[in-house]
C-alpha cells in the first residue's frame, strides 16, 4: 500500500510503499478515502525536519540534554550512532482520517465491517487504529467534512475546559483551522465570539460564521477591541488556538479577561507569563490535551477500556462523536475550511503548500480505492531476493519486530555477523520497510504467521514486545525455525514450561538462545579468562543505575511488559550466572518501600558457593554510569565500569583493559548466534541456563508483588 512519510533529517515528503498494516486485537482496520493534513502541527513537523542539526537542537534543548549524558556516560561513539539512528527513522505524519472499516479485530463491539468511520489514523491507503480513537459518521456527514473530526475534537476538548455557558464572551487568539472550528462550535453553543489573527482572509472567514473579528497588527489593539466587545467586562474565557513561541497572545489573553476568567491553551505560545497579570485577576490557566479524556492513556487507547459515561462523560471518542454530531445538524460548516485538495500521489505538493507562504487552511488528501494486491502485507525491497533453503544451516533470517531496539542495536549486529537477512515484520509495516532498505533486506513484512513459515528462512529473529515472546518463540520452533528471542525468554511459568516440553526428548530440535548479550561483551570475556584461574567461589555485586520510567510505560504493564525485573534485570542475573559457572540454587528479592517493583536487591547463590547481588534502582540520577560489575576472589578483585572500563586490584596487569566505545555484546551475541546455526559452533547459551535464568527471574519478580 501507499503511505505518506517524512525524513527526520531532511523534511523531505515521499509517498512509499510499505506492507498493509495487520489489524490487532481492539483495533479496526480502515480502508481510506480522506485525510486531512493538520497546517499546525505537522507544519511544525516540517520545519523542524527542515532545520539543520543546530536548529534541530535549539528546538529541543531538553533531548540536548539527554546527548550530553548519554555522551559522558556511554561514549562520544555510542552517542553520535544513537543520534544517527534516530534521524534515520521516518515519521509518519497524519492523525485526520475517514475511511471504510474492512476488518474489525479482536475484542471489538459495536462496529461492522463496510462502517464509515473517522479516526486519528495516519496519512495511509490502510491503517489500524484502536477502537476508541475511531468513531462511525453519520449518513448526513460526507466523507469530504468527516476528515475535519479530530481537529474539531480538538477545538472542542478546549471549549470543554473553558466552560463556556449561554451568553459569555470568549475570545479566540488564532483563526487558524482548530481556531475557525471553536469559533463554530462556541457560536453554536450560545456564545458572543470575537477572534483575533493577522491575516484578513482568516479574519473575514471567521465574521461569516457569526463572530466578531480583529486583524492583529496595523494599528489595532487587540486588548482594547476585546474590552469594548465585552462591554468594559473583560472577556468571560479565551482560547488560545495559535501556533507561536511569541509570549503575546498569553500576554493580551490576560489582559482581555475578567476577573476570574479562565484562559485555555489549545495551541503553541510562549509560556512567559505576567504573574501580576494573573495575581490581581485570580485568572484560571489550563492546557488543553488533544482530543479529550483518554488521550494518551494506554489503557484506554491500547487496550480499549472506556470510561463510564457516568463519571468521564466526554472522551475522545464520544468527542469525536459530538463534533460530528454537529455536523450532521448543520451546527459545523466544513466547505470553507477546504482550501486544498490533492491525490495522495501529490503529497509532497500539499505539503509544500502547508510549509509555504501560500494560505491555506484544510489540505484535503484524497485516495482511489487501492487494488487488491496494494494491500499486500509483504513488499518486496531487494531487487533479486533470497531463494527458498532446502537445508537447515544457511543462516537466512526474518526478523519478527522493528521497533527502537531492533533499528538501533539488534539488526546492524546480525548484519555486521554476516547473516542472510531476507525479511522484516513490523505490525504497521512502514518501520519494517526502512530497516529494508536500511541494511539489505529481501522483503519487509506486517504478517508475523506468514514471517515464520516462509521458507526462505531457517532462522527467526524475535524482538517484538515482551508479552509474545513466548507464543512467537513457540510458533517458530514448531515450524522448524531457529529461534533468536530478545529478553525475556517468557513471562509466566506457564509459558516457559511449554518452551522446556517442546525440547523435552528431542535432540534434533532447532536451536534456541535469548539476547543476554552482556555475557558475550569483550571485557566479560576478558574477566571470564581471568576468574578461571581461582577455584574459590566468587563473591560479585552488580549496580544498575537503571533510571525511572513512568508507570504507564509499556515495560511497567505486568500484561504486555512484565515489568523490569523480568523485561531487564534478567540480564544481570544471566551475567552473575555466567561468570559464577554454577547453577542457582538460591534467588531472593527484597524491595524498596512504597516504590514500583523496579527498584530492588536481587541476591542469588549458586551451586559452588558463590554468591551475587544485583542492585537494580530505579531512584538514581542519569549523571552517573548506568552499569558496575564488581567480582571479588582470591585476595583481587575485578571492576567492570559500564563496559568501557575494566580494572584489576591484586590481578595480572591483563586485568585493566579500556575501551573508547562501550560494547554490551550485542554484535558478538548475534555472531555466536549466526554462527551455532552455520554449526560452526554450540548453542551460545545452554538450554538449561535459558530455562533457569528465565525461571529465576520470574521467582524474583514474583517475590517483589
Amino acid at each position: 500500500m501507499k503511505q505518506v512519510i517524512q525524513s527526520l533529517k531532511t523534511g523531505k515528503i515521499d509517498v512509499v510503499d510499505v506492507p498493509a498494516p495487520m489489524c490487532g486485537r481492539g483495533q479496526l482496520r480502515i480502508v481510506t478515502s480522506r485525510s486531512l493534513i493538520s497546517a499546525g502541527t505537522e507544519r511544525m513537523m516540517l520545519d523542524f525536519g527542515r532545520g539543520n542539526l543546530v536548529q534541530k537542537a535549539r528546538q529541543q534543548p531538553d533531548k540536548v540534554r539527554m546527548v550530553l549524558e548519554k555522551a559522558k556516560t556511554d561514549g562520544i561513539a555510542a552517542t553520535i550512532e544513537t543520534v544517527r539512528n534516530k534521524l534515520d527513522q521516518p515519521l509518519a505524519p497524519g492523525y485526520c482520517n475517514v475511511g471504510i472499516v474492512d476488518t474489525v479485530g479482536a475484542d471489538v463491539a459495536g462496529f461492522t465491517i463496510g462502517d464509515r468511520v473517522a479516526s486519528n489514523g495516519k496519512h495511509a491507503e490502510l491503517v489500524a487504529v484502536p477502537v476508541n480513537l475511531c468513531a462511525k459518521i453519520p449518513d448526513a456527514v460526507s466523507d469530504e467534512d468527516a476528515v475535519f473530526t479530530v481537529v474539531g475534537a480538538i477545538a472542542l476538548q478546549g471549549i470543554r475546559l473553558a466552560a463556556p455557558t449561554l451568553g459569555e464572551s470568549v475570545a479566540v487568539i488564532g483563526l487558524g483551522l482548530i481556531g475557525q472550528l471553536a469559533v463554530q462550535l462556541l457560536i453554536a453553543n450560545g456564545c458572543r465570539v470575537i477572534g483575533f489573527d493577522f491575516d484578513p482572509e482568516r479574519v473575514a472567514l471567521a465574521r461569516s460564521f457569526g463572530a466578531d473579528a480583529v486583524q492583529v497588527g496595523e494599528g489595532s489593539d487587540s486588548v482594547s477591541a476585546a474590552l469594548s466587545f465585552s462591554r468594559g467586562n473583560g472577556v468571560d474565557a479565551v482560547l488560545i488556538t495559535a501556533a507561536t513561541q511569541s509570549d503575546g497572545p498569553m500576554t493580551d489573553a490576560a489582559r482581555m479577561s475578567r476577573k476570574r476568567g479562565r484562559i485555555v491553551l489549545v495551541g503553541v505560545a510562549g509560556l512567559n507569563l505576567s504573574r501580576a497579570d494573573f495575581f490581581e485577576k485570580e485568572l484560571s490557566f489550563q492546557v488543553s490535551c488533544s482530543y479529550g479524556p483518554g488521550r494518551y492513556d494506554p489503557e484506554y487507547e491500547d487496550k480499549g477500556r472506556d470510561y463510564p459515561l457516568g463519571y468521564v462523560r466526554w472522551t475522545e471518542q464520544r468527542n469525536f462523536a459530538a463534533v460530528l454530531d454537529m455536523m450532521a445538524a448543520g451546527k459545523i460548516d466544513c466547505a470553507p475550511l477546504r482550501t486544498h485538495g490533492f491525490d495522495l500521489d501529490q503529497a509532497a505538493e500539499a505539503y509544500e503548500i502547508v510549509g509555504g507562504a501560500e494560505p491555506s487552511l484544510g489540505v484535503v488528501l484524497s485516495y482511489p480505492r487501492p487494488a487488491e494486491h496494494r494491500l499486500a502485507t509483504e513488499t518486496v525491497v531487494a531487487s533479486s531476493p533470497v531463494p527458498s533453503i532446502d537445508r537447515v544451516g544457511a543462516g537466512v533470517i526474518n526478523v519478527i519486530g522493528a521497533g527502537s531496539y531492533a533499528s538501533a542495536v539488534l539488526v546492524p549486529a546480525f548484519a555486521r555477523a554476516g547473516a542472510n537477512l531476507n525479511a522484516i515484520g513490523s505490525s504497521g509495516g512502514l518501520s519494517a520497510r526502512q530497516l529494508a532498505e536500511k541494511h539489505g533486506f529481501a522483503k519487509a513484512g506486517s504478517d508475523t504467521d506468514a514471517l515464520i513459515a516462509d521458507g526462505a528462512a531457517d532462522s527467526v529473529v524475535i524482538a517484538t514486545r515482551h508479552d509474545s515472546h513466548a507464543r512467537l518463540t513457540l510458533q517458530a520452533l514448531e515450524a522448524g525455525k531457529n529461534v533468536f528471542v530478545e529478553k525475556p525468554l517468557a513471562m509466566t511459568y506457564d509459558e516457559l514450561d511449554a518452551i522446556e516440553a517442546f525440547f523435552a526428548g528431542r535432540p534434533d530440535a532447532p536451536l534456541l538462545t535469548v539476547g543476554f548479550n552482556r555475557r558475550f561483551a569483550p571485557l566479560v570475556q576478558t574477566m571470564r579468562g581471568i576468574l578461571a584461574r581461582f577455584p574459590q567461589p566468587k563473591a560479585m555485586t552488580m549496580t544498575v543505575n537503571a533510571g525511572a520510567i513512568p508507570p504507564d510505560h509499556w515495560t511497567q504493564d505486568a500484561e504486555v511488559g512484565g515489568g523490569r525485573i523480568i523485561g531487564e534485570a534478567c540480564h544481570f542475573v544471566d551475567l552473575l550466572r555466567c561468570l559464577a559457572g554454577a547453577p542457582i540454587v538460591e534467588a531472593k528479592a527484597t524491595g524498596m518501600a512504597g516504590a514500583v517493583a523496579d527498584t530492588a536487591t536481587l541476591s542469588v547463590r549458586f551451586a559452588d558457593g558463590s554468591i551475587g547481588t544485583v542492585h537494580y534502582f530505579a531512584n538514581g540520577n542519569k549523571g552517573l554510569p548506568k552499569e558496575r560489575l564488581e567480582v571479588f576472589v582470591g585476595g583481587g578483585v575485578l571492576q567492570l565500569d559500564n563496559f568501557r572500563k575494566l580494572k584489576g586490584f591484586g590481578m595480572p596487569k591483563s586485568a585493566s583493559k579500556s575501551s573508547l566505545r562501550q560494547d554490551k555484546g550485542q554484535a558478538a551475541c548475534a555472531a555466536r548466534f549466526v554462527a551455532a546455526v552455520r554449526g560452526e559452533a554450540g548453542w551460545p547459551i545452554p538450554l538449561d541456563e535459558l530455562i533457569e535464568v528465565s525461571r529465576t527471574t520470574i521467582d524474583l519478580a514474583a517475590q517483589l508483588r
